[in-house]
């Protein structure tokens, strides 16, 4: 059985820590804070024994060095960007499989935020970095509307009862966005109600479903590359 833990670091970061309860493995996933995933996993009585990374900004990498250091863990990540940040043991690739405990992932080339940026898909669950938030998406700051627009059709093709994990606490605004965008929107006026209930209680807004995603992200919703690039260019000069 696999157990997701949120750790949040920095602004608005979350680190996932993935804990197996039959072999009692322990990975976490871009930790860009090493001292708060650390400190995540001893608060649960667990070690970290495997480092996961989706793509090479220091908000996800910038920890690496202090997990190892702490506790000699091997580092997975894509292989495209190995010259783009320090530790990587093992470069993956689209199709390469990473046993993580008992379970195994299957790697997805996912670029768009970043052109190496993978996706860790495992049974229920999808680790999805920046490539897709909770009622949003990445920015591009490297890759084309096509290629992401590509990559969140992909993830598209999940199952509804899949589990997202995003890296970010972005969802109230995205779904402020959305409601600006459709305001007629029936799912998006239910999901930005309920998320606004969240933030106001302290809670975090993830992780979310493929299901709600598929209902209420009109980013995953876009017919086509030209639809997703005037939602990308109107949310990022939203305000």
């Amino acid at each position: 059985m696999m157990r997701a833990v949120a750790v949040p670091a920095l602004s608005d970061n979350y680190i996932w820590l993935l804990h197996d309860e039959d072999s009692g493995h322990t990975a976490v996933v871009d930790p860009g804070d090493g001292e708060a995933a650390l400190n995540g996993a001893a608060a649960r009585g667990w070690t970290i024994d495997q480092v996961l990374i989706t793509h090479w900004h220091p908000d996800h990498t910038a920890g690496i060095a202090a997990v190892v250091a702490a506790t000699g863990a091997k580092v997975w990540g894509p292989e495209a960007e190995r010259a783009k940040f320090a530790g990587l043991d093992h470069g993956l690739a689209d199709g390469d499989r990473v046993q993580v405990g008992s379970a195994e992932a299957e790697v997805w080339h996912v670029p768009g935020h970043t052109l190496g940026h993978i996706a860790y898909i495992l049974p229920g669950h999808a680790l999805v970095g920046d490539t897709l938030f909770a009622g949003g998406c990445g920015r591009l700051f490297e890759g084309t509307p096509e290629q992401m627009h590509a990559s969140l059709q992909r993830l598209r093709t999940l199952p509804d009862e899949t589990i997202v994990y995003p890296a970010h606490e972005y969802t109230l605004s995205n779904y402020r966005f959305l409601a600006a965008e459709a305001p007629g929107d029936a799912a998006v006026a239910r999901r930005l109600a309920e998320v606004a209930a969240l933030r106001e209680a302290g809670q975090p807004t993830v992780p979310t479903s493929m299901a709600e995603e598929k209902a209420s992200n009109l980013f995953l919703r876009a017919p086509d590359a030209a639809e997703f690039a005037r939602l990308r260019a109107a949310k990022d000069s939203f305000r």
